[in-house]
C-alpha cells in the first residue's frame, strides 16, 4: 500500500475525501490529514507519503507554497484540488511539478482515474529505485555468493567442487546428474550434501549466479547485448525461461531492469 496525505482546509471536503473514497481498492491508505500548508508540511517531513492531495488557497500557508517548499524532491506524487476561478493557479501548479488537478465539487470517477494513472508513476518510480540499490550495491547484486564457499575449508569436499562447477562453467550446460557421475556418487547424495551444506538445491544457486552474471553484463556492458544474447551467453538455453527466473529473483523483467538502469544513468 503506498501511503497518502490530504491537506484541505474545508472540514467537510477533507473528511470526505478521507472517508468516502475506497483508498485501498486503489492501493493506497490515508496516513495523515492537515488543515492548510504548513500542518501540511510537518506531515510530509514526518509521514514521507508517496502521494499528496491539497487545496491550492488555504489560510497561513497555501498549497503551492506547500509543494514548493520541496520543489527538488522527487519522492513524492501531487494533485491539487481548484475551482474554475483558480484555473490560473493550477497551470502555475503543474509548471512547479504537480502531477495533475482536479476541479471542485470532486467527481469521484474522475478522481479515480487520476489517481490510478498517478499510482503507475508511483510504482514506475519505485521500481526505479529498486533497480538503483541492485546496481549501485555490490552486496544486494550477490545472490549468490561463491568466494564464502569455495574458500571454507569445512565444506564437503564434492560440494565444493560442484560450486566451483557453477564458478567457472556456468555459461554452459550444467546438472547435478553430471556432476554426480563426474565425482562417481549418486545425484540423490550429491543433491542431499549440497542442499545441507549450502541451504540451496544445486539449480537454485546455478541459476542465482547465471542472473548476477547477467546483471553484470546489463550493467557493465550497457548496450553492447540485446537480451536474448544475453540469456545465452550466461547458460540459459531459451529466452522465455531466462526472462521467468530473471524476474524470479528480481522481480523485474528484463528489458524493465535495462530501460530503467538507462534512465537512472542518465
Amino acid at each position: 500500500m503506498y501511503k497518502l496525505i490530504i491537506v484541505e482546509d474545508e472540514e467537510i471536503i477533507r473528511k470526505g475525501l478521507v472517508h468516502t473514497i475506497d483508498w485501498l481498492t486503489l492501493g493506497f491508505v490515508v496516513v495523515g490529514e492537515g488543515e492548510n500548508g504548513k500542518e501540511g508540511i510537518k506531515l510530509i517531513e514526518e509521514l514521507k507519503p508517496d502521494l499528496i492531495i491539497t487545496d491550492i488557497k488555504m489560510p497561513f500557508m497555501s498549497g503551492l507554497e506547500m509543494l514548493a517548499s520541496f520543489n527538488n524532491n522527487e519522492n513524492f506524487e501531487s494533485i491539487i484540488l481548484t475551482s474554475y476561478g483558480e484555473f490560473d493557479y493550477a497551470k502555475m501548479a503543474i509548471s512547479i511539478g504537480v502531477s495533475d488537478y482536479i476541479l471542485k465539487p470532486i467527481n469521484e470517477e474522475e478522481l479515480f482515474k487520476i489517481v490510478s494513472k498517478i499510482k503507475k508513476k508511483i510504482d514506475e518510480r519505485k521500481a526505479y529505485e529498486d533497480i538503483r540499490n541492485y546496481t549501485t550495491n555490490k552486496e544486494d547484486m550477490e545472490f549468490a555468493n561463491l568466494k564464502i564457499y569455495i574458500d571454507s575449508k569445512e565444506i564437503n569436499t564434492y560440494v565444493k567442487y560442484a560450486i566451483n562447477k557453477i564458478k567457472e562453467e556456468y555459461s554452459d550446460k550444467l546438472s547435478i546428474e553430471m556432476l554426480a557421475d563426474e565425482l562417481g556418487v549418486s545425484p540423490s547424495y550429491l543433491s542431499r550434501k549440497f542442499k545441507e551444506e549450502t541451504s540451496y538445491t544445486f539449480l537454485d544457486m546455478l541459476n542465482k549466479y547465471r542472473i548476477q552474471k547477467a546483471i553484470e553484463l546489463m550493467t557493465k556492458e550497457r548496450g553492447k547485448y540485446r537480451v536474448y544474447e544475453i540469456a545465452d551467453m550466461v547458460g540459459f538455453g531459451e529466452y522465455k525461461h531466462f526472462c521467468s527466473v530473471f524476474k524470479k529473483y528480481t522481480k523485474f523483467a528484463p528489458k524493465d531492469f535495462i530501460k530503467a538502469k538507462s534512465i537512472i544513468i542518465n
